[in-house]
């Protein structure tokens, strides 16, 4: 009696994981499921939205992790319409580390190693960008040097 029952489970479960093929087509909003999805690519069509779309506009008021950006002071170097004076950042050793590793990368191809503007692009030709010693720069607000790198000023680029 308990094999024949346990035959029985064993049967039910395996007709369970099992995909029937039926002659008729279902509605094509019954006939996705998790064992035979579509592969959309980028841009394709797609039976099941009404809209024949396969990429799927963003929720309304969603914003992708990483993105709100609320503390304008450390996202865009302002408050308000005002520069901020300091970085709202505490200065540890290893971001002045992290920060002459990125000068490295990309600063220093124009600025030079040390930040007086003479450089290998400047020996290519480049117009000799300031020395970010010149002690008008040393006295901008920490905002500006921040718009500068990110949007760029004159011939150089944003970053």
């Amino acid at each position: 009696m308990k094999i024949t029952f346990v035959v029985l489970l064993a049967s039910l479960t395996l007709v369970g994981c099992t995909r029937h093929q039926t002659s008729e087509k279902p509605p094509v909003h019954l006939e996705q499921n998790m064992y035979e999805q579509p592969k959309y690519k980028a841009q394709s069509e797609s039976r099941f939205f009404a809209d024949g779309l396969a990429m799927r506009p963003p929720v309304e008021g969603t914003v992708a992790r990483g993105w709100l950006r609320q503390d304008s002071a450390y996202y865009f170097g302002r408050n308000g319409d005002m520069l901020v004076a300091e970085a709202p950042v505490e200065i540890t050793m290893e971001r002045l580390q992290r920060g002459r590793q990125r000068f490295d990368i990309y600063c220093s191809p124009c600025h030079g190693r040390i930040g007086a503007g003479q450089s290998i692009m400047v020996k290519k030709g480049m117009q000799v960008p300031p020395s970010l010693h010149e002690q008008r720069l040393r006295d901008v607000e920490d905002g500006h040097i921040f718009e500068v790198m990110t949007n760029g000023l004159r011939n150089m680029p944003p970053y």
